[in-house]
């Protein structure tokens, strides 16, 4: 797949130098500073010591107060509470964290993870009914239940009360909660918007802290699950979040919860963990639960509090994983081909593909892999359940999938998410329209700039200035993610010093050096990039854009060069 390289802006030379100068860093680590907005010592400090007591007061947040309330009020009367989260990552360590503080507290509660298959995305009927039944007089939902309108009223109906968290985009018209903790409500003053799920339980778990006198150092063992929560859900890593994320990883690095520990030593991770870990080791274990069985699966393993629990929790989960990534493939495989063998399909703005056949649990991961690996356009891959259509729309950068999906809202029963991911559910008799008016507003809004992968370039970089010194300073700009991305440099006039090798399941290894300076080799990898070996066998120089990483070989660390595209 063609990449479209876009080397960003450089700063300017003054702000360069004046940090340099203030902090006592090169030209090279000055540049990407600036460019991230990093102009003085004291941002400079927030940003490589990310401190905790930068935290926001969560009594900023709109409706805090009404929460902790109703939670204090039903600690007093011994009112059951339960606790209840969607399915994925961030559902699920949001569950995990405030379930066990409620129960550390000694309050009644206990935990909800819908099905699924047979309830669906975030609240459910079921689950209302289930807390109606079971005697619980509150429910706090995690990570959904800003959309839920109709089941809240059903609860109030059967006397249950309801504090919704959650980050996801409001409608106009909210449900009628005793509390709604969102900050991205119109009128919510709270001054960071871009909060997990987790997150958001985390500030109310922070709020009661605060109301009981609790010290913060207490609650701080949660942050392992923010992280986990901010990274698999790919919110930036910017402001909050690059507190609570920083922080959570050390914690994970210095003092690992049971289910945490299961996870290393099932993925035979001995290194320092970090963000990347936890997006693509961490997160589809944990995702794989509910995507394959059952949420509860990952929740127990997350609160697991010894080793023979969370063994047994993890080693199902891995299992689990497994036979997801089995399918995912198999159906991203059928996925290309039924695109491949239709003239029509190939020449959309859109993906939109439905088999009733498939996996509810992997199409999320299969609209990712199509618009990764073959086809770089705004996707959703959709199959049955309960009877209704009902799948999962990713996007490409820049375009705004939910506005789009919105624009259709009348030929769908329900829909939900943000600008790069969305869920739908329309009736199967509605679905040709919706194919077909989807790709109208699409082809209408998109560019052929959108339509094309690009990677933004930091800055050129040639091998004559990587030194370690350089790469220490790199690392210190972990956390990385969106918002904060890991430096993308570029060099050209490389050459190969010796003859590529295909290493692994299809990964192109290479000796590199430029010409004006042939003694300076790196070892380099790139990924999936055995398409390359031809271009790079030529006698002839190229240009590479690359991130820089530390290998380890037989106890010896080195820096490598992982390559993300490589062009004549």
């Amino acid at each position: 797949m063609k990449k479209k390289w876009t080397i960003k802006e450089q700063a300017p030379a003054e702000k360069v130098k004046f940090l340099k100068d203030a902090i006592n860093v090169n030209a090279i680590i000055g540049n990407l500073l600036v460019q991230r907005g990093i102009e003085d010592y004291d941002h400079a400090k927030d940003f490589f010591r990310p401190a905790l007591t930068s935290l926001h007061d969560p009594f900023l947040m709109k409706d805090m107060k009404k929460a902790v309330q109703r939670i204090i009020d039903a600690g007093k009367k011994r009112e059951k509470i339960l606790v209840y989260g969607d399915y994925d990552v961030d559902g699920t360590t949001a569950v995990s964290l405030v379930f066990t503080f409620l129960r550390w507290l000694g309050l009644k509660c206990d935990y909800y993870i819908p099905d699924r298959y047979a309830e669906g995305y975030g609240v459910s009927f079921k689950g209302v009914d289930y807390a109606a039944d079971n005697g619980f007089g509150l429910i706090i939902s995690l990570d959904c239940g800003i959309k839920s309108k109709d089941k809240v009223a059903h609860a109030q109906k059967k006397g249950i009360d309801f504090i919704i968290c959650d980050h996801h985009e409001p409608d106009d018209q909210i449900p009628e909660a005793i509390a709604i903790l969102n900050p991205k409500q119109i009128d919510c003053p709270y001054p960071f918007k871009e909060l997990s799920g987790c997150g958001i339980g985390f500030k109310l778990v922070q709020a009661i802290a605060v109301n009981y006198e609790i010290p913060f150092s207490t609650i701080e063992q949660y942050l392992d699950l923010v992280a986990l929560s901010i990274a698999a859900d790919i919110v930036p890593i910017t402001g909050e979040n690059r507190i609570l994320t920083y922080h959570g990883l050390k914690r994970i690095n210095t003092s690992p919860r049971e289910g945490f520990k299961a996870i290393m030593e099932l993925a035979q991770l001995k290194r320092e963990i970090n963000v990347s870990d936890l997006v693509f080791i961490f997160g589809p274990r944990i995702n794989s639960a509910g995507r394959i069985e059952t949420g509860k699966n990952a929740v127990e393993l997350l609160i697991a509090d010894n080793v023979q629990k969370a063994l047994l929790s993890g080693e199902s989960i891995n299992k689990t994983n497994v036979e997801r990534r089995d399918v995912d493939l198999s159906i991203t495989q059928e996925a290309i081909n039924i695109i491949m063998t239709d003239e029509k399909l190939k020449n959309r703005k859109t993906t939109v593909l439905y088999n009733p056949d498939w996996h509810k649990g992997v199409i999320g991961i299969v609209a990712s892999r199509l618009i990764e690996k073959c086809f770089y356009r705004p996707t959703i891959i959709l199959t049955k359940s309960n009877g209704s259509v009902t799948g999962s729309a990713r996007s490409v950068k820049t375009f705004n999938i939910y506005q789009a999906i919105s624009s259709c809202s009348h030929l769908l029963e329900q829909f939900g998410g943000h600008r790069y991911a969305a869920g739908i559910t329309l009736k199967e008799e509605n679905l040709s329209a919706f194919i077909d008016l989807f790709e109208q507003v699409v082809s209408k809004t998109i560019t052929d700039d959108m339509l094309t992968p690009e990677i933004e370039i930091d800055s050129p970089l040639p091998f004559y200035a990587i030194t370690p010194k350089l790469y220490s300073v790199l690392k210190q700009f972990s956390p990385v993610g969106p918002g904060n991305m890991t430096p993308v440099f570029m060099a050209e006039n490389v050459i190969t010093k010796r003859p590529p090798q295909i290493v692994g399941s299809g990964h192109l290894k290479l000796s590199l050096a430029q010409t004006d300076n042939p003694h300076i080799t790196f070892s380099a990898i790139g990924y999936d990039m055995q398409e390359y070996q031809t271009l790079v066998s030529a006698d002839k120089p190229f240009k590479i854009c690359y991130t820089l990483r530390e290998n380890e070989w037989n106890g010896e660390k080195s820096i490598e060069l992982h390559l993300k595209d490589i062009q004549i």
